[in-house]
């Protein structure tokens, strides 16, 4: 068995990440998941050229292991091809806007009527509701920036930081997977499909829950904070004199302080009334974070990892992808999956993060190209050589 939905059946119209995402995840999970292409393809492929010589990455991540048949839904004849694929089939995901899933009748309403048993998974940018439903969105736009994630890490007057592609895509991803397992327990009592939705406005919201709610439950804006003045300096990054970083991660503040001290050399510093507990820690901490500063600067960040570790200060190196791929820890946690390439070999890739004692996942197919399986999977879903061949005459299929 490859994985807890081995024999579930998944159609995937989507484009970019956030809903790819969710098809990699549960083809991951043993899900034959089939991907529907456009006549010109998911345009996630077009990054290329950013990785001269490596592939595409990114879009490798997210969408090995499925299938790709490639339709021109515009012609009567692609629609009725993608009918024939979800007649059968046990999920039903999209990340293309509401707006123009209605104009192609493959909204909710109209395949619950048509399929009762269908889990129908919307990935969206602002949801399904709301007149902003189809504004256009990715993760920097209504992940990033509309629900709070950048400002909330940019201190007050500071420039906001560069963001990374996919985060919001990638938890937003998970989020509908999980609702796809959940619909489908639900399905196996009730012998009904549902609709399950997951946004990335949404999403962006609970993780950055805390301040939300902190702002919902009292009417007061969240206050950014910088390195220089954090509530809890034992709980803060520090450059060492190598130039590397560490985050130290006394959390508890007052259990760590004595360790940190004493691992830190200065003991005195139990003495000193600005720091006597976290509270006025927090009032000085700028003037701690200073001191602190200097002493860390003295040894290099291997160094204070041996003394941190003897002396039970709590901490975590700040890593670069590169160390990451490296990282013992990361190996033994199984970050890293072993995947089929076209040419009969194996890649390393990144892991998906769920792993199942009793059924095991593994990767085994590798990433489709364009179309790749468009004739197999109309041949498995009843269509004949002829009628094959008449489709790809009149363009319907490449």
């Amino acid at each position: 068995m490859a994985g807890p939905m081995e024999g579930i059946r998944v159609v995937e119209l989507g484009v970019w990440v956030a809903g790819p995402a969710c098809g990699g995840i549960l083809a991951d999970w043993g899900a034959d998941v089939v991907k529907v292409e456009g006549p010109q393809g998911d345009p996630f492929r077009s990054l290329e050229w950013l990785y001269p010589g490596a592939g595409n990455p990114p879009f490798d991540l997210d969408n090995r292991g499925k299938r790709s048949i490639a339709l021109d839904l515009r012609q009567p004849d692609g629609m009725a091809a993608m009918h024939a694929l979800l007649a059968p089939a046990d999920v039903f995901l999209s990340n293309i806007r509401p707006g123009g899933l209605e104009r192609m009748g493959l909204d909710y309403p109209s395949l619950a009527e048509l399929y009762p048993r269908l889990i129908y998974a919307s990935v969206t940018g602002f949801s399904l509701h709301g007149d902003e439903r189809d504004r256009h969105a990715y993760d920097v736009g209504a992940f990033w920036s509309r629900a709070g994630i950048a400002r909330s890490l940019t201190p007050q007057d500071g420039e906001l930081p560069y963001q990374r592609g996919g985060m919001g895509d990638h938890m937003t991803g998970m989020s509908a997977a999980a609702g796809v397992a959940a619909a489908l327990f639900h399905r196996t009592r009730t012998g009904k499909g549902q609709l399950v939705e997951a946004s990335l406005l949404r999403l962006g919201a609970y993780m950055l829950g805390w301040d939300h709610n902190v702002t919902a439950m009292t009417g007061s804006e969240t206050v950014a904070w910088g390195r220089h003045n954090p509530p809890n300096p034992l709980i803060n990054c520090y450059r060492c004199a190598d130039g590397e970083w560490f985050w130290m991660l006394g959390l508890e503040g007052d259990r760590h302080w004595p360790a940190v001290t004493e691992a830190l050399g200065r003991t005195d510093w139990r003495a000193d009334p600005r720091f006597a507990d976290i509270e006025l820690r927090y009032t000085n901490s700028e003037a701690l974070i200073s001191e602190m500063d200097q002493v860390i600067a003295t040894r290099t960040r291997a160094e204070w990892g041996e003394i941190f570790d003897a002396g039970d200060v709590w901490w975590a190196p700040v890593q670069s992808t590169l160390e990451m791929l490296s990282d013992p820890q990361a190996r033994a946690a199984g970050c890293w999956v072993s995947v089929p390439t076209p040419e009969g070999d194996t890649t390393e890739m990144v892991a998906t993060p769920v792993d199942f004692s009793a059924c095991a996942w593994e990767v085994t197919a590798p990433v489709p190209e364009f179309g790749q399986h468009t004739e197999l999977i109309l041949l498995e879903h009843g269509y004949e050589w002829e009628t094959i061949a008449e489709l790809k005459q009149a363009g319907v299929i490449p």
